[in-house]
């Protein structure tokens, strides 16, 4: 995901070609103690954003002046992804992209932050001379500091980087440029698994926990600013407080979340497979609020493959698992993700993965080739498939997985849906595109909600609203609330 020139709104269904959201108004300030102006750029995950969101507050509480061009602004700051291959190189071109406006002249300084200027610490500067500054992902609270000395010319110390700490960044007072009815709030920070493929733990260290009251003192400023749905995101969202408490401690934090006034809707991301209790299970199933949306990153199905993979769990304990959620989780959506092409994946292991698919009907699916990291376990491995082998597999994947998505979505016409509306239409003002309970912001598909009359009535943004879905388009559905359709 790319946050860029203006900002796109990662909380819409901007990815689905709606189109870029209007951000919030930020205060001009005094002029006599307005240090200056910036602009950002955003890369990455949803936990990236939360961090951009921080640096934006900070500087705003600085005195800094936040602007949507970074044309005429004094400072640019670019957070940056690593995660791999593809999102380096998006980084590095939207560095590029900056250091050209800075020889043009149309802004003074480029700050490099993020997952990309904390793998690559030891060798970004000499590979980016132009860049003023590099922030690492644990020294995001000195970006003041950084912009600071970038407009008083010092440049004797151009990077910052501080060691993982052992629990996780607060991030109050950020500056959300999601719509104000949506915010991902981020409960931990790193991840303790060892997958052999993955370069996250080099990049955001061991998992730590963020105190349950930190975590509920941001949900209760994020209701006050008008939140009604909260998204919560982790690098392993499921071995939540483990290392801060001695066990995990998920269902005692979604009770706590539950009771915040204002909070309508809560969305669960990144859970691993291990640490799924059935008290987990059973306050999902029985709440008001949590979603029966779940985001399971599973990878793969093949048992060797997944040993291979290090995930340390294997097929039979999955689908344990999911027979559970289906069985005890009422209207059930499973968002998941699976990695084709990994090193050594035969195709009768590729198979596996394909009948495991078309068994249990994920109504959410991501697939990626498998991308070789340098620095993992992984890129070690003998049996790496060419890339076009790993592209065709993935788009087998995904034409299975499309077919299913179509049909669930064609499923749900005649039912009645809860509807969260994101923006308006830009093609009909009586038209609303929102989503269900089934879709998360940014990843997932839309509804588009005709509401006659409402473009002379108040705005429907950030209502949640019942409807009667009337129509399937693809992933998408068509729907009247139900007032109109009664």
């Amino acid at each position: 995901m790319k946050t860029s020139l203006p900002i796109v709104d990662p909380g819409s269904a901007a990815a689905c070609g709606v189109g870029p959201a209007v951000l919030p108004a930020v205060p001009e300030g005094d002029p006599a103690t307005r240090r200056g102006s910036f602009s950002l750029v955003t890369l990455g995950c949803p936990k990236n954003l939360v961090d951009s969101e921080r640096m934006l507050g900070l500087l705003r509480d600085d005195g800094w002046q936040f602007v949507r061009e970074p044309e005429g602004s004094d400072l640019v700051i670019v957070n940056t992804c690593a995660f791999i291959d593809a999102s380096r190189q998006e980084s590095y071109a939207a560095v590029e992209e900056m250091l050209a406006l800075k020889r043009a002249g149309g802004t003074r300084g480029v700050i490099v932050a993020g997952c990309l200027a904390e793998r690559q610490k030891e060798s970004l500067l000499e590979e980016l001379p132009e860049v003023d500054a590099v922030i690492g992902v644990f020294s995001r609270d000195e970006v003041a500091r950084a912009a600071e000395r970038l407009i008083g010319g010092l440049h004797d110390q151009r990077s910052l980087f501080r060691p993982a700490p052992a629990r996780a960044l607060g991030d109050t007072g950020r500056l959300r440029v999601t719509p104000r009815h949506v915010a991902y709030l981020k409960i931990s920070e790193g991840c303790d698994r060892t997958c052999t493929f993955c370069a996250i733990p080099r990049m955001r260290g061991k998992h730590a926990t963020k105190p349950i009251e930190e975590v509920v003192r941001e949900a209760r400023e994020l209701a006050a600013d008008g939140v009604k749905e909260l998204v919560l995101v982790a690098q392993d969202t499921t071995y939540y407080g483990i290392d801060l408490y001695g066990e995990t401690r998920l269902v005692q934090l979604l009770a706590e979340l539950e009771q915040v006034e204002g909070i309508e809707w809560i969305r669960l991301m990144y859970l691993y497979p291990i640490h799924f209790t059935d008290d987990l299970i059973a306050t999902i199933a029985e709440s008001g609020k949590i979603l029966p949306y779940l985001d399971m990153p599973l990878q793969h199905a093949s048992d060797a493959v997944l040993k291979r993979m290090q995930r340390r769990v294997n097929r039979g304990a999955t689908e344990e698992l999911l027979a559970k959620l289906r069985d005890r989780v009422s209207d059930l959506v499973l968002r998941t993700t699976f990695i084709t092409g990994f090193p050594g994946e035969t195709r009768e292991q590729f198979e596996e993965l394909l009948d495991f698919a078309a068994r249990w009907r994920f109504e959410r699916v991501g697939v990626f080739p498998y991308s070789l990291e340098p620095d993992t376990p992984a890129a070690r491995l003998d049996g790496h498939l060419p890339e076009a082998e790993k592209q065709a597999r993935r788009d087998e994947l995904m034409t299975l997985q499309q077919a299913i998505a179509h049909e669930h979505a064609a499923a749900q016409v005649g039912r009645r849906q809860t509807v969260i509306i994101d923006r308006r239409s830009e093609a009909r003002d009586d038209v609303w595109i929102g989503r269900t309970r089934a879709d998360a912001p940014d990843i997932d598909c839309v509804a588009y909600v005709t509401a006659p009359g409402s473009e002379t009535g108040p705005p429907l943004t950030g209502r949640i609203v019942p409807v009667d879905v009337v129509a399937a388009a693809g992933y998408d559905v068509a729907a009247v609330p139900v007032e109109d359709a009664e």
